[in-house]
């Protein structure tokens, strides 16, 4: 049912986007007389949409494969040999069941020094929870209590399809200006350089476009990394939420490399940056606000 409001939510706030679009090229259009360009206008949005919710989803679908080849993932089977990766499965599965999962999260690990862990999969029944090295071998068990607890609540959130979809609106508003502005910057350019311009204006103008509209994903991603903080104190306990964020606060004062790449959004923390402008391409606040939030309960 919480897919289905969140379905509806989204085909909502993409008429709501089509519609917005359209009132603004059509005032656009009216006061710089484009005249030609409106018949192209519904193509482009209903283009611009299709791929860019398109791309989104595929990622989606590609997600728990990328995460395994990125990162190196290795599967751990719940009857392993070794008796700490079996435990670590058990885990996982506790707080699965905790959170009423539909069907028990892969549970997986990949070498680096880091202190970091992930959940990612295109469903709540396909879902996968990796953890590093470096987190069995530096967290106490109560501190890995709590980084297991949060990744499987955003699990429990749909926090990946949410993202996706959030991500996919982005990529269509990128996709559609960056083909309005080369279509405008090449209307005013001679005919023979006008294809190159339309081309480089395109690729620059996504790179721009996306680049902007990660600022709006990463906003939604840090709410979201409360709320699994919260969940996290459910299925574990409040306490080891804290410990976990706690000793992550402590050890990354320390110059360890940071994860980077495609699963930043998707970690139970990346490093805290300063300044303003750094704060909005963050993916997840402060462990600071996150401890301070958890302590005052909310």
């Amino acid at each position: 049912m919480a897919f289905l409001k969140r379905i509806g939510l989204f085909v909502l706030t993409n008429v709501l986007v089509m519609v917005t679009i359209g009132i603004v090229w059509s005032l656009v259009s009216h006061f710089l007389k484009l005249g030609g360009l409106n018949s192209y206008i519904p193509f482009l949005m209903a283009f611009c949409l299709v791929w860019g919710m398109g791309g989104a989803f595929i990622s989606l679908f590609m997600s728990k494969w990328m995460a395994k080849m990125f990162h190196g993932v290795q599967i751990i089977e719940p009857n392993n040999q070794n008796p700490e990766l079996r435990a670590l499965v058990n885990k996982v599965h506790d707080f699965a069941r905790r959170a009423q999962l539909p069907k028990m999260p892969e549970v997986g690990i990949y070498e680096s020094q880091d202190i970091n862990a992930f959940a990612t999969g295109p469903s709540k029944s396909r879902s996968l929870v990796a953890v590093s090295t470096g987190l069995l071998q530096r967290m106490n068990e109560k501190e890995i209590d709590g980084v297991l607890a949060h990744e499987v609540a955003h699990i429990a959130n749909g926090d990946m399809v949410t993202m996706t979809l959030i991500q996919g609106i982005v990529n269509a508003f990128a996709m559609f200006f960056s083909r309005i502005l080369a279509g405008l910057v090449a209307s005013n350019v001679e005919e023979r350089y006008r294809e190159i311009v339309r081309f480089a204006v395109t690729i620059l103008g996504d790179i721009a476009f996306t680049l902007l509209g990660s600022i709006v994903v990463n906003y939604f991603s840090r709410r979201r990394e409360f709320r699994a903080d919260a969940g996290g104190a459910k299925y574990a306990s409040r306490e080891s939420m804290v410990a976990a964020l706690q000793k992550l606060r402590a050890v990354y004062d320390l110059p360890i490399p940071a994860e980077q790449g495609a699963t930043a959004t998707l970690m139970i923390s990346n490093r805290d940056k300063e300044g303003l402008l750094a704060s909005l391409f963050r993916t997840h606040p402060p462990l600071t606000e996150r401890i301070e939030a958890l302590q005052r309960g909310r």
